[in-house]
């Protein structure tokens, strides 16, 4: 007896980005604010950084109210509502239930029940991420419009004495809208992982382990030499090493830039804009100088006055270029994402 074969559905020629929208946290704190429990200036932070202010939500608007925020400005760009979507993927670190998803409550909020919904944490590189799902699940036929967020509310996790990373966090949420096109706007990821690095990023709620590591198994968390630093947690908070992370940044992501540039078929000569995630603007201006773009190639420097958003920071500087008009409909962009796991993602994107 012949087995029936099973149908798929018809797939389409390509995806593109139909819109993107953000939500900026509603306070602007200057460096002035932040230096005091660190011991530091504001000159010292716009020269190691190139930050002079974060934005920072209020306490009580939640990860959620920003998500649906952006959400609700992409759609309204894109000329659909929450109705028309598909499906809905979010980017978050910051999101603190393991369930239910942030993603099925945004769904809810912008009426896309019951669109199938998830989260992903892939820190720095999640909107990047959801960006090659998206364009999967467009060219498959699976959906016709996918909703990408990236969205973080890292002031819930920011310990205002820590020297590492806290000064750097700001609140926001970008989103994006795809949906098929004739032609693809949306070119092959080049993205990966390396778990081996896992502690140059990581919250504190790991931080015993990381610690009884480099001191030498077994060393119980009363260990004189823990036991002060234990007793100084209240909730999990980010910590980095920086060094280790710029040099693995510096040394590891132009080649994957590079990588996903041929993977589209185009040159550097062909990019118009570069949109890294705004982890810290020396970072940027080495990844410039490293990569070799165009003179006049347009740069995403978001991280001034918003900070770094994780998974929101790509989104958002992109929706900061389209709306001052540095940058235009059709122009090619780069972004690259990259950060906690660790982890990178990187595709090329015709801008909406």
């Amino acid at each position: 007896m012949t087995k029936p074969t099973l149908t798929l559905r018809p797939a389409v020629p390509g995806s593109k980005l139909l819109s993107v929208g953000g939500f900026r946290g509603e306070n602007v704190i200057p460096n002035d604010d932040i230096v005091g429990p660190i011991n530091s200036s504001d000159e010292w932070i716009r020269q190691r950084t190139g930050i002079s202010t974060r934005a920072r939500a209020h306490a009580e608007t939640t990860v959620k109210d920003l998500a649906v925020a952006a959400a609700n400005d992409a759609l309204e760009k894109a000329g659909i509502t929450g109705a028309d979507v598909d499906t809905v993927l979010v980017s978050t670190v910051t999101h603190f239930e393991q369930t239910p998803s942030l993603a099925t409550l945004v769904a809810d909020a912008i009426g896309a029940t019951p669109a199938p919904a998830f989260d992903i944490s892939a820190a720095c590189a999640g909107y990047c991420y959801g960006i090659a799902q998206a364009d999967s699940l467009v060219r498959a036929g699976t959906a016709q419009y996918v909703l990408v967020i990236g969205v973080e509310k890292m002031s819930d996790f920011i310990d205002p004495t820590d020297r590492s990373i806290s000064f750097l966090l700001g609140d926001g949420a970008g989103a994006a809208v795809v949906g098929p096109s004739q032609t693809p706007g949306i070119a092959p990821t080049v993205w990966g992982s390396d778990g081996a690095q896992a502690g140059a990023i990581y919250q504190t709620r790991s931080w015993l382990d990381y610690r009884r590591a480099e001191l030498g198994e077994p060393v119980p968390a009363d260990t004189p030499e823990l036991a002060e630093e234990v007793s100084q947690i209240t909730s999990p908070t980010l910590r980095q090493q920086g060094p280790t992370v710029f040099k693995w940044v510096i040394s590891t992501m132009p080649s994957i830039a590079r990588q996903a540039v041929e993977a589209a078929g185009l040159t550097l000569a062909d990019i118009d804009v570069f949109i890294p995630h705004q982890a810290n603007m020396r970072i940027t201006d080495q990844l410039l100088k490293l990569i070799d773009f165009r003179d006049d190639v347009v740069v995403g420097r978001d991280i001034a006055d918003t900070g770094n958003t994780s998974a929101a920071s790509i989104p958002l500087a992109t929706e900061r270029l389209l709306r001052e008009g540095q940058a235009h409909s059709g122009d090619i962009a780069l972004q690259i994402g990259f950060g906690a796991g660790l982890v990178y993602a990187s595709q090329v994107v015709v801008l909406p």
